[in-house]
C-alpha cells in the first residue's frame, strides 16, 4: 500500500505522514511542487529519527506520478460520498491526500480510481491531513491484513 501527498504545503504535517509511514510501512509518493524545501527543518522536526526508515518516491509533476504502475488512486476528499469505513480497501491501492490549502484540482478528481471521505460533524470543514491520512490508511491496513508484525 502507498500514500501519495498532492504538492504538500506544510512541513510539519508531510513530516506526520512520513512517520506514519515508516510505522506502518507504507511507502510514499511526493508529488511536487511542494511548498517548501523537503529538507526543511520543521518536516525533520515532526518526522524525527523516521524519515529515514520511508520509501520515499518524488515526482516532479502529477503527469509524472501517473506514468508510474499502481493499481488503483483511492482520494480522500471532502467532496466524496462513500464514508472510508464503507469502503473496500486493497492491499495495493495508493491513497492520495490533496493540499492542506486547497485539496486537489478537478484534472486529479477525475483521474481518481476512488473517493473517500470522513464523515464530520455538520458545519466543520476537515480535518487535519495528517489526521485524515492516519485515519484512512488505518482503516486500509485493517481490513487487508496490512499492519506491521512484530513489537512495537
Amino acid at each position: 500500500m502507498r500514500l501519495a501527498l498532492f504538492q504538500p504545503d506544510i512541513p510539519q504535517n508531510t513530516g506526520t505522514m512520513l512517520r506514519l509511514a515508516a510505522c506502518m510501512g507504507l511507502a510514499v509518493d511526493i508529488i511536487e511542487p511542494c511548498g517548501f524545501v523537503l529538507n526543511d527543518k520543521r518536516l525533520r522536526r515532526s518526522g524525527m529519527d523516521y524519515l529515514d526508515g520511508v520509501d520515499l518516491t518524488r515526482h516532479t509533476s502529477w503527469e509524472n506520478f501517473l506514468e508510474q504502475p499502481r493499481k488503483r488512486i483511492v482520494l480522500l476528499t471532502t467532496k466524496a460520498v462513500t464514508p472510508y469505513t464503507e469502503f473496500k480497501f486493497a492491499d495495493d491501492d495508493c491513497l492520495l491526500v490533496g493540499r492542506e490549502s486547497a485539496g486537489v484540482p478537478p484534472e486529479v478528481h477525475h483521474r481518481a480510481d476512488a473517493e473517500v471521505l470522513i464523515p464530520m460533524t455538520p458545519g466543520f470543514r476537515s480535518l487535519n491531513v495528517a489526521i485524515c491520512a492516519a485515519m484512512v490508511a488505518g482503516e486500509a491496513l485493517r481490513q487487508t491484513g496490512g499492519f506491521p508484525e512484530g513489537s512495537s
